[in-house]
């Protein structure tokens, strides 16, 4: 019978047509050594995402078996170099849980360059659960140049944990933020600015709306969360040169006006996480530090807590498409 003392990890053996077949178990997990450049982080916290749902069914091509899931984590340092034991740390990769075993599990081996202190201020759960939303976000931001003040960033699919990370990104520059959603939002006292929301249950023509709100000039930077869905609607709300963001879509296939395109001296810029190693997205987050410790940056409320025995609960409730912040604790 397994203790709970005993160090354990959730494994996935094998592809799954879905949840019920899923195999997701937690298995006993010797504590590892650091080989020559890495580090052992003892996962404090640790996010179940929409991704790594995803992926230990199968739909990430890149994924190998067997493994162990999870991208984000918070954790301490127990093994590895020296300056760095018992340091408090956190992080994320779109090869952690993928490509390499992740946090989902009691210990994981990370890179030294992958090391980043936690920002103070924030507890184990909410550093264990910013990683893939918010280094997903800024990444699309970095290949945009970054909002400016001024400027207007139209985030669509607000809602959703990377719309949510957006509209705190660019509302920390000064940015004018307006954020479209279909269902009430977060961001009275989350973001570092006003947010006018356009709810689209209301607004048939979103697009338009945004024309209207900007007195017809349109945003510059257009964060698509949902990509088709609202890929007519985005189009018509661009300003003369912006930038649109993709990071997801529902169709593939959509209708693409090429004289509008060049006309209106748009950019489109396409954003996988999952291309970003745990050192690169780990030196994301450690961008961002400074606005977590001063409060301009928010993490999100962790509303749930499992265990790893409780994982198949967990991954349930994020396939099931809810938008409260998932936790494991290992």
């Amino acid at each position: 019978m397994q203790t709970t003392d005993t160090p354990r990890a959730l494994r996935v053996n094998e592809k799954a047509v879905n949840l019920d077949a899923l195999q997701l178990e937690a298995a006993p997990q010797p504590e590892p050594t650091a080989p020559p450049g890495h580090a052992v982080v003892q996962v404090a916290a640790a996010a179940v995402n929409p991704s790594d749902v995803k992926a230990a069914l199968g739909l990430m091509p890149q994924a190998v078996w067997p493994r162990t899931p999870g991208r984000d984590f918070a954790g301490t340092v127990v093994s590895g170099p020296t300056e760095w034991i018992g340091r408090e740390v956190y992080g994320s990769g779109g090869d952690i849980g993928i490509t390499r075993d992740g946090s989902h599990a009691r210990f994981l081996v990370l890179p030294e360059a992958a090391l980043h202190a936690k920002p103070q201020g924030i507890s184990m759960d909410e550093a264990g659960s910013v990683g893939v939303p918010f280094v997903t976000a800024f990444e699309g931001f970095r290949r945009s140049g970054m909002p400016q003040a001024g400027q207007t960033v139209l985030v669509l699919g607000a809602n959703g944990k990377v719309g949510q990370a957006a509209v705190q990104l660019a509302s920390q520059a000064g940015a004018r933020v307006i954020a479209v959603q279909r269902r009430a939002g977060p961001f009275e006292g989350f973001a570092s600015g006003p947010v006018d929301v356009i709810d689209a249950r209301h607004h048939a023509d979103v697009g338009a709306q945004v024309r209207e709100l900007t007195g017809g000039c349109g945003a510059h930077i257009v964060y698509n969360t949902v990509g088709s869905a609202y890929f007519e609607a985005a189009n018509k709300a661009m300003a003369k040169g912006a930038t649109q963001i993709f990071i997801a879509t529902h169709e593939r296939a959509v209708p693409f006006d090429i004289f509008a395109f060049y006309r209106g001296m748009h950019t489109f810029v396409g954003i996988d996480s999952l291309a970003m190693d745990c050192v690169a997205s780990t030196a994301q987050l450690d961008a961002m530090r400074e606005g977590f410790e001063r409060g301009t940056l928010k993490p999100f409320p962790v509303a749930r807590h499992f265990t790893l025995d409780e994982a198949m609960d967990a991954y349930r409730l994020v396939l099931s498409g809810s938008t409260d912040r998932v936790v494991l604790r290992p």
